[in-house]
């Protein structure tokens, strides 16, 4: 019965990763590199001949290569995993099925993460690891989603498996020398191929290691250091200079010059050298008693404040370390999150092992369990509010409705509409003949150049547009259709009902919908008995009511002479 149980609360993390998937497979433009690269792979080889011209023409990270050249080494990767099950299935959702790869490989670092927690701490806390891992909402809703930092985070976590078990092991042991230099040599790929930052993790780590005197720097460190960069960079220079056509081309390391040596990423804005303690952690845990009880709990306990600090100390470090650097981003922390809930997941074991000794401890448990149940809400809420934000992509997939039955169709694809979930996995393949009915060839424009968007005969070649502002399209087009997305949110007063769109004063361009299960309708049913309760039982009506905006209007060409709108 216990292996059983084991089992179902393992099974919560891959199952939620893929029901955030399934929820939510739509992607934004800090995704779009990896997911576009994946597609081209898929989509045209890898060019052996003629490789500038083919590139050029048919991949799309020459045409929009962003501020920066990102690494192709996981992209590489993720294609080739997902050959063989396109291979059995050429109708298979490739974009759903290479996120469904990369979320699987991060639930498998995140379960053995979880092994070593067992391993270390036992059974039990093993288990609030996961219950408390399972209840956050970033790791779990981004574990599929082709950010760098989610591929370096597998990789990450994995390492931090391995420090973990080696601070508990006999010091110069041949088990812990071997699994501490993996560690070394995981945080090392990940940092020189994917996240420059990761090397600040390593060094406080592997710092703290050498402190307590549970490694060799001259033995272990250097040479698993120096071993592991040289291997990074032979995958990610060759590669990365064969798709950019530059080389030498060492992605990581011109987004580190561009970023902290130039200063750019300041642009993207600046935060308080705290930031990552006062705003970043609490939202990733998400628990307010992860870090407000149990983690204090562990590190005050006497039988568990050695082991907890060992986590602790190289993470801390790492934050405040990095947090020196004035643009934050929560996404450039998330490694240090596995291990923060694993010292929570300490304090919840104490306190629910003692449940039955004083009232204390049984108050405290109860709240343990509300609180995943209140965490877990809060995510569910925010999965169906996260939703909201890819009105580019219902945007398209509603374009290709109207198209059916074209023989030909062009459709041209503003800024906004392209960085809201928009991906070339998106587009439809050119039909194999256009003899059959119901065959459309589809043509796609991602145009930007406002000099080029205010020529009348630019639009001319368009069937539909998708716009953000439709009275910048320049002739005579009728809106279809207008997609909304997510605005905000609003308070809702007792009696504006359950159903329907309340009625606020609010601006024209703008709607409220009263419950969050009118955005995720698959979880409609599940929500609306959770927020039912809640009205009813503990707000006396009150509620959060979600507030929409048209974002993208969908325009159809109308036959006619051509009228220039102002500019």
């Amino acid at each position: 019965m216990r292996h059983f149980t084991d089992f179902l609360i393992a099974s919560l993390i891959p199952l939620l990763i893929l029901l955030h998937l399934y929820l939510s497979p739509y992607t934004k433009v800090e995704e779009s590199f990896n997911l576009q690269a994946v597609h081209d792979i898929l989509t045209y080889g890898v060019p052996f001949r003629e490789i500038p011209a083919k590139l050029v023409a048919q991949y799309d990270h020459l045409s929009f290569p962003g501020a920066v050249p990102r690494t192709f080494v996981g992209a590489l990767a993720l294609a080739g995993v997902a050959r063989p099950f396109i291979w059995l299935s050429e109708s298979i959702d490739r974009q759903i099925l290479v996120r469904a790869i990369l979320g699987l490989f991060n639930s498998f670092s995140i379960l053995a993460f979880r092994n070593g927690v067992a391993r270390t701490f036992g059974r039990q806390a093993a288990n609030w690891y996961l219950l408390l891992q399972a209840s956050q909402f970033h790791i779990i809703y981004y574990a599929s989603r082709t950010l760098p930092n989610m591929f370096a985070f597998g990789l990450s976590t994995l390492a931090l498996r391995g420090f973990l078990l080696t601070t508990t092991s006999s010091p110069g042991a041949w088990v812990t020398s071997t699994r501490l230099r993996l560690s070394i040599g995981l945080l090392t790929v990940a940092g020189v191929i994917f996240r420059s930052e990761i090397a600040i993790l390593l060094a406080t780590q592997t710092a703290y290691l050498v402190f307590r005197k549970r490694v060799s720097l001259n033995r272990d460190i250097i040479p698993a250091g120096i071993g592991a960069a040289l291997l990074g960079l032979l995958v990610t220079v060759p590669i990365d200079s064969f798709f950019w056509l530059r080389f030498p081309l060492w992605p990581e390391l011109a987004g580190f010059y561009y970023n902290a040596i130039e200063g750019k990423s300041s642009d993207w804005g600046i935060s308080s050298w705290h930031s990552y303690f006062t705003n970043a952690l609490p939202r990733l845990l998400m628990n307010p008693l992860t870090w407000q009880v149990c983690i204090p709990l562990a590190v005050g306990m006497r039988a568990t404040r050695h082991a907890s600090l060992n986590i602790l100390i190289p993470l801390l470090a790492f934050l405040g370390i990095y947090g020196i650097q004035p643009h934050k981003e929560w996404r450039f922390v998330i490694y240090a999150v596995p291990g923060l809930t694993a010292v929570a997941a300490i304090g919840a074991s104490w306190i629910w092992t003692r449940r039955s000794k004083t009232l204390v401890y049984r108050v405290l448990s109860l709240a343990l369990v509300a609180s995943i149940l209140a965490s877990s809400s809060v995510s569910l809420g925010m999965l169906a509010i996260s939703r909201l934000n890819y009105p580019g992509a219902e945007a398209l997939s509603r374009v290709h409705d109207y198209g059916h039955g074209s023989r030909i169709a062009s459709v041209h694809m503003d800024t906004l509409s392209c960085t809201t979930g928009i991906t070339r996995f998106l587009e439809k393949p050119p039909p194999q003949s256009m003899m059959g009915g119901g065959s459309t060839l589809w043509i796609y424009d991602k145009t930007e150049d406002p000099q080029i968007l205010l020529r009348p005969t630019f639009w001319e070649r368009f069937d539909y547009v998708l716009a953000e502002k439709p009275e910048k399209v320049i002739g005579r087009w009728e809106i279809v259709e207008v997609v909304e997305g997510f605005a905000g949110f609003g308070l809702i007063k007792p009696g504006d009902g359950m159903e329907g769109h309340a009625k606020r004063s609010v601006p024209a361009d703008t709607f409220w919908k009263t419950s969050i299960a009118d955005t995720c309708p698959d979880l409609q049913p599940l929500w609306q008995i959770i927020e039912g309760f809640l009205r009813h039982h503990v707000t006396k009506g009150w509620w959060i009511g979600v507030k929409m905006k048209p974002k993208i209007s969908i325009l159809r060409k109308q036959i006619g002479p051509y009228n220039i709108s102002p500019s």
